[in-house]
């Protein structure tokens, strides 16, 4: 008896490989997704600026970096001790603002090279809730624990959404016309903002995506990481202990599902060396300077240099 439903999920017509280049952008989903390329040593960027949550303040930075739109002074603020930017995560805070207002900047420089040089992009949508400021009517990426009585709270709609997707596509391959782009919704819930209310916000990313992606489909294709968790995995014994984000599990098999229909399959007897490599590095002998252990050493040394002969660009 089948005691579950499996979402079909078609093959990535161009999958990614050891030669791929890998920009990973978005919610904090992202990050994970980043933790397993970063895993089994595939060539791989994640958020230079910070975890982004919606679409709109993902498209400010890929727009930003593109259009060489440098940060200014007039852009940071203090607060909490710290110099912070409403474009970036409270990550890329500093205390000194021109160490920050560098960083800002450098950081572009470099996302623009990235970008220019990717195979493959993949951008996590957490939310199409948006925090404008009220002083200046600017959209915020990060609040950065203002007082929430400076902000307004809306919805970004499933057109503005499809707009801005379409525009930050278009831009990435304008610079890039061979970059191929995955989309993806965050299997994280935002119920801070009400059970209700994240999933109007879900909805609205999915069908925006979709629509942006039937504009682009040769270029561009989705992941089904939202839909995953919440009919293939849906369980509490999935979550982590505060029962919104997927814990190991879950992360471990979204990404199964991942390079089952994104991965090259010929790079998978490769990751399966990486993993034991990977393995055999974290452990830890009782006696370091016995003979078995050094013989131990030498054998896995051998194991990285036949696959670096074969993928260059592995390193550990």
């Amino acid at each position: 008896m089948q005691f579950r439903t499996q979402i079909g999920i078609p093959k990535n017509t161009h999958p990614i490989n050891y030669d791929s280049t890998v920009i990973s952008i978005g919610s904090c989903f992202a990050v994970n997704i980043a933790e397993k390329f970063n895993y089994y040593k595939f060539q791989n960027t994640v958020n230079p600026f910070g975890i982004l949550f919606h679409p709109l303040a993902i498209h400010t930075i890929i727009r930003r970096a593109i259009e060489e739109d440098f940060f200014v002074e007039s852009e940071l603020f203090f607060h909490n001790e710290r110099w912070n930017c409403f474009d970036v995560h409270s990550d890329l805070s500093h205390s000194n603002k021109e160490d920050l207002l560098q960083n800002l900047n450098q950081s572009l420089i470099d996302l623009k090279s990235q970008i220019n040089a990717a195979s493959h992009l993949i951008i996590t949508y957490g939310t199409a809730w948006v925090y404008k400021e009220k002083s200046s009517q600017k959209i915020v990426a990060n609040c950065h624990k203002v007082p929430q009585s400076q902000f307004e709270k809306e919805l970004l709609t499933a057109t503005i959404i499809r707009d801005t997707i379409q525009e930050t596509i278009a831009l990435i391959l304008s610079v890039n016309s061979k970059a191929k782009i995955t989309l993806t919704v965050s299997p994280v819930r935002h119920l801070k903002d009400g059970f209700v209310e994240n999933q109007q916000s879900k909805s609205n990313l999915i069908i925006g995506i979709h629509e942006a992606i039937n504009h682009q489909p040769s270029t561009t294709n989705y992941f089904p990481s939202y839909e995953i968790m919440m009919d293939e995995l849906r369980d509490y014994r999935f979550y982590d202990q505060d029962m919104i984000h997927p814990n190991q599990t879950a992360i471990d098999y979204i990404w199964e599902r991942f390079v089952e229909t994104n991965i090259a399959a010929d790079c998978i007897p490769d990751m399966n060396e990486v993993e034991n490599i990977q393995k055999g590095l974290l452990h830890r002998p009782f006696h370091s300077d016995s003979m078995s252990h050094q013989k131990f050493l030498m054998q896995l040394n051998q194991r990285i240099l036949r696959l670096q002969e074969k993928n260059p660009n592995i390193t550990f």
